[in-house]
């Protein structure tokens, strides 16, 4: 019989056969399930309806450029790290209309966008995501202006994180502190046990919303052995993140910087493929694009996204303003991780590493940074050194 969630002291657990009940809960409740299923060799986020839907017994690699699932050996449901899609093709959807228009004889007749918000329950975001949603909340939500199509969406969002149990060779969230332990931005979070013969799933609440699915299940208070359990999957996690990103006065490091060689030599091998910026979780820029039919009576206006990489991009009446592949690259660098900072009060960059992952030469946002760092640094040493 379940326990409630609420009268709970502390993390409770569900049993891996109970993990049905948890869609089902979220299914009575009008949220449609979405979560990470293998398609076409990757792991990708999509309406699941049952726990069979989950990749069980898959796990991911990755290192620049490259991108491989291959069969773990065991029976983890989120035995992966991360795929090429984030949760913010959802918030921040790729294509949309945001108005139509008709003409009659005398008249025009103009309609907004009357699509319903989804009511979405996302399972499986990892911590460095909800970070991402944390930061894409600063930029639509708590800005000056606010962006109504993503604020309708994120009002219907529940969120069901799960702690990871491993980590890639590309992900550095140690470095942004974003992960790789969930610690806030959650309804309900998961911790995958899965050793020693035994399949569970620590629970920890993370609002009243979260605690009411967990009240609609069966599940039982955690022990000390299954906390001690989570901790070891933690820790594993932890110690698999290597990659790191020196953070230290980087916006000034960056700003100070945009005539480092570099620069150049990152373009030489830029095939401006503008990858990175679509699998990343914070990238939000946009263009706009009116269609008419052929009769001149219906007008739409449609919002796709468009990425800093793309030539046209930066036109204006004259030209374009970053026409060298070396002039975009680094306004895409300096943008996520240096002014960034002054228009949102954060970073636009988690750690999740997709952008090395996805990128087709293996360009490492890290091994960027640190090479205009340890030149910067030696510069300023040998001008320490002169009289």
């Amino acid at each position: 019989m379940a326990t409630s969630a609420k009268a709970a002291s502390g993390p409770a657990l569900i049993a891996r056969e109970n993990l049905q009940a948890v869609l089902d809960a979220l299914t009575a409740k009008g949220y449609q399930p979405i979560g990470p299923s293998v398609r076409d060799g990757a792991i990708v986020y999509d309406e699941i309806n049952s726990a069979d839907d989950l990749p069980a017994g898959w796990t991911d690699e990755m290192s620049g450029g490259t991108y491989r699932l291959k069969r773990s050996g065991g029976s983890a449901l989120f035995g992966y790290v991360i795929g090429p899609q984030s949760w913010k093709k959802y918030l921040h959807p790729p294509v949309i209309r945001l108005w139509k228009s008709h003409r009659t004889d005398c008249t025009f007749t103009i309609s907004k966008n009357a699509e319903e918000s989804p009511k979405l329950a996302f399972i499986g975001v990892r911590a460095c995501e909800l970070a991402a949603i944390s930061v894409l909340d600063h930029v639509f939500l708590h800005g000056k202006f606010v962006d109504p199509i993503y604020r309708a969406r994120r009002e219907n969002i529940l969120i069901i994180a799960v702690n990871c149990g491993q980590a890639a060779t590309t992900c550095f969230c140690k470095s942004m502190k974003t992960g790789p332990r969930c610690v806030k931005g959650y309804d309900l979070a998961l911790t995958e046990l899965a050793e020693d013969g035994r399949h569970d799933f620590l629970a920890e609440t993370g609002t009243p919303r979260g605690a009411d699915i967990l009240a609609a299940i069966p599940h039982k208070h955690a022990t000390e052995t299954d906390r001690e359990s989570a901790a070891r999957a933690w820790a594993n996690a932890d110690a698999q993140v290597t990659r790191t990103l020196d953070t230290t006065n980087i916006k000034e490091l960056l700003l100070g910087n945009l005539e480092h060689p570099r620069w150049d030599q990152t373009a030489g091998r830029c095939l401006t493929c503008a990858n990175c910026t679509m699998v990343c979780p914070t990238c939000f820029c946009t263009n706009i694009e009116d269609v008419t039919d052929l009769g001149g009576k219906n007008a739409e206006r449609w919002r796709k996204w468009d990425s800093c990489f793309t030539l046209d991009f930066s036109y204006i009446f004259g030209g374009h303003v970053r026409q060298s592949a070396m002039s975009r690259y680094r306004q895409w660098m300096t943008h996520k991780l240096a002014s960034w900072i002054d228009q949102f009060d954060c970073s636009g960059c988690v750690g999740c590493g997709r952008c090395i992952t996805w990128c087709p030469v293996g360009i490492d946002i890290t091994e960027e940074a640190r090479a205009i760092r340890e030149t910067d640094r030696s510069q300023k040493e040998n001008a320490d050194g002169n009289p």
